[in-house]
C-alpha cells in the first residue's frame, strides 16, 4: 500500500538502512504481560515467534550500523480486540548517538512526510500538522485524573494510597492489584481517551519501575526516558532512550521473568547473545516501535484494526 511505500521512502531518504532480522527467537520479548507463541517443546528446540525485532536490531547497533529500520510481522498471543490482532505489522527504527527526544522529532517528521491531512477514530479527529502536545506522565495524571503521582512512586509494596486515589475518582481496583495494575487502570479509564485529541500527544517520562529497556533519566532517576505516541486516544508507538548497562539489563530481565512466572506460570530464557552484545558495548542510542496497522486504521478512519489487516499489499 502507498502508506508503507511512503514510510520506506521517508527512512531511505533520511539515510536509514532497512534490515531484516530473524522472526524466531530464544527470548521473544521482555514485557511481563505480553505473551508469545512457542514453537517446539523440548529444551533444545524450543523457540518463539518474536514480539518485536528489538533485541536483534540492537545487536546490529553494536555491530556498528548507525541508523536502521525494519518493517516486519510481529506476534503477540493476546485476545483479538478492536485495536489488537495477534499478528500485526510493526516498524521499528533505531539511531545511534541519539536519545528519545531525537525519536520524538522523528515521529513528527514521519507523520508530516506521509501527507495524511487528518487522522480519525471514534468520532475524534487529529491534525498531525498542528503543534503536538508533549506532556509528562505525572502531568497527565494531574490534569486528567487529578492524582498527584509523585508521592505515590515509592509505593511498590504497599499500594493503599494509590488504590485509594484511584477509587476516589471512580476507578475500580481490587485488593490483589499491584501498583502497575492501578496505574494501567487509571490510564485506561481517565487518561488515554483524552490523549491525541485534536493533535498528536507524546506522553513521556514514565516511572522508573516501568523503564523496560529504557535508561533512567540522569537528572531524576525516579523516571525513565520513555515515551508513547497517542493519536485519537489510541497508543501508536512506544519509544526509549536505550539502556546500555548489561548488568542492569540482566537484573531487569531476571526480575521481569520471575514476575511473569509468578503471574502466568511461564517465562522465557534470557537472550544471552543480546546481553553479551550489551557487554561488548551498545552505543548511546534510541529506538521506537510503531504499529503500522493502527496507523493505517487512523489514517483511513476505520473502526477496527481488522478492517485494515488485508489491505497492506
Amino acid at each position: 500500500m502507498r502508506l508503507i511505500s511512503g514510510i520506506r521512502a521517508h527512512f531511505d531518504a533520511q539515510g536509514f538502512l532497512e534490515v531484516q532480522t530473524p522472526i524466531l527467537q530464544t527470548m521473544p520479548g521482555a514485557d511481563v504481560h505480553i505473551h508469545a507463541y512457542k514453537l517446539g517443546n523440548g529444551p533444545k528446540d524450543a523457540c518463539y515467534l518474536h514480539n518485536s525485532p528489538e533485541f536483534a536490531m540492537k545487536k546490529l547497533l553494536v555491530a556498528g550500523l548507525p541508523k536502521i529500520y525494519q518493517i516486519c510481522p510481529v506476534f503477540r498471543r493476546e485476545e483479538r480486540t478492536k485495536l489488537h490482532n495477534p499478528e500485526f505489522t510493526m516498524i521499528e527504527w533505531y539511531r545511534a548517538q541519539a536519545d528519545y527526544t531525537d525519536i520524538m522529532q522523528d515521529c513528527e517528521n514521519l507523520l508530516h512526510a506521509l501527507n495524511i491531512k487528518e487522522f480519525r477514530h471514534n468520532g475524534q479527529t487529529c491534525d498531525p500538522y498542528a503543534s503536538w502536545q508533549r506532556i509528562t506522565v505525572c502531568e497527565a495524571f494531574k490534569q486528567y485524573a487529578n492524582i498527584d503521582l509523585l508521592p505515590l512512586l515509592g509505593e511498590r509494596d504497599g499500594v493503599r494510597g494509590f488504590g485509594a486515589a484511584a477509587k476516589a475518582i471512580g476507578v475500580r481496583t481490587l485488593e490483589t492489584d499491584n501498583w502497575d495494575d492501578i496505574f494501567h487502570a487509571v490510564m485506561a479509564e481517565k487518561i488515554e481517551p483524552y490523549l491525541g485529541r485534536s493533535v498528536p500527544t507524546i506522553l513521556h517520562d514514565y516511572p522508573a519501575s516501568m523503564a523496560a529497556l529504557s535508561r533512567k533519566k540522569p537528572e531524576d532517576p525516579r523516571f525513565a526516558e520513555r515515551f508513547e505516541l497517542y493519536v485519537c486516544g489510541v497508543e501508536l508507538a512506544n519509544a526509549f532512550s536505550e539502556l546500555t548497562d548489561a548488568t542492569e539489563q540482566r537484573t531487569r530481565f531476571t526480575t521481569d521473568m520471575a514476575e511473569k512466572e509468578r503471574l502466568y506460570g511461564e517465562s522465557y530464557p534470557l537472550d544471552e547473545d543480546f546481553l553479551a552484545a550489551l557487554e561488548h558495548g551498545l552505543p548511546e542510542s534510541a529506538g521506537i516501535a510503531l504499529g503500522i496497522d493502527r496507523l493505517i486504521m487512523l489514517a483511513t478512519g476505520a473502526k477496527t484494526i481488522e478492517q485494515v489487516l488485508w489491505v497492506q499489499g
